[in-house]
């Protein structure tokens, strides 16, 4: 297998891919990973060092000042090479878990609450107006909740459907369901029990969100992969523009040339008018594809 070949086996599928990751911060976890692969770190444990440096960013951006935001933008650039580096080492390594993958989500989520709240008292305290600002960064963290949600639940269900795998979503919410049941006759285990119940917690959100019925309610329907592909391969595209690596990246860049503000609108404004036009046009699909009951 050449070097390029086994990069393209550490990738999902490459429509799902998001810009950003594809071109740049991939390529290089993928060199990090091949530094690391014969020694005994963990998928796990790369998750980990990422949300430290994700971690870390969020505390530089709390200083306020220029420089603060140049150190917090440079931490974050390489929380994403540690982010996309941990399910590269699981795919070439075919060691991936479940719940790795839930660990992975609670990593992003924590790393974005630092980074809000680190945004609170570096920029806002900093405004002649900070209650203001605080809300405009409320409504931005909420945003940016609902887009990356958006995202996860289309690309999983591209990646179901388009590869005519049992879905993913649904078989793992069947299996951590039936484990979270067993956890509660256990003493002790406290912290896969809220591991698991933040992910149920979170699939719950995804399920409404979306329109989708619960499990018990809602057969997989019957398509054909290369159809399902056919009308959705440019929408997955342009749900790919709302996804966390793209807002990261947004947010370094606009840190470098320190102006927060311009991040916090286009998070607010821009990603939300999006999100609107592109569910608009998956739910037309949908309908026509018959995936709605």
């Amino acid at each position: 297998m050449t070097l390029f070949q086994e990069y393209k086996s550490s990738l999902k599928k490459i429509e799902v891919e998001e810009i950003f990751d594809l071109y740049f911060y991939r390529p290089l976890a993928f060199l990090l990973v091949k530094g690391i692969y014969n020694t005994s770190i963990t998928p796990n444990q790369l998750t980990l060092i990422s949300m430290i440096l994700g971690i870390l960013g969020g505390i530089a951006y709390s200083f306020g000042s220029y420089h603060a935001f140049m150190i917090g933008a440079i931490l974050y650039l390489l929380y994403d090479v540690f982010d996309c580096s941990d399910g590269q080492l699981a795919r070439l390594k075919k060691n991936g878990t479940p719940v790795g993958r839930i660990l992975d989500g609670i990593a992003d989520y924590v790393v974005s609450i630092a980074l809000y709240i680190g945004l609170g008292f570096g920029f806002a305290n900093n405004s002649p107006n900070p209650f203001l600002i605080w809300m405009v960064i409320l409504v931005a963290a909420i945003s940016n909740a609902i887009q990356s949600g958006l995202l996860d639940y289309y690309r999983t269900r591209y990646l179901d459907y388009s590869l005519d795998r049992t879905s993913v979503l649904d078989e793992e919410l069947k299996l951590f369901i039936n484990e979270f049941e067993r956890l509660k006759n256990i003493k002790g285990k406290y912290f896969d029990k809220i591991v698991i119940g933040i992910y149920l917690k979170y699939s719950a959100i995804q399920h409404k969100m979306t329109n989708s019925k619960p499990l018990n309610e809602k057969p997989k329907p019957q398509i054909n992969g290369e159809e399902y592909s056919k009308h959705n391969r440019l929408l997955i595209k342009l749900w790919t523009l709302l996804g966390p690596t793209t807002q990261w990246t947004f947010l370094i860049i606009t840190s470098f040339f320190n102006r927060i503000d311009i991040y916090l609108f286009g998070i607010v404004v821009v990603g939300n008018i999006l999100a609107v036009i592109f569910y608009f046009f998956q739910h037309k699909v949908d309908v026509a594809l018959k995936l709605k009951h």
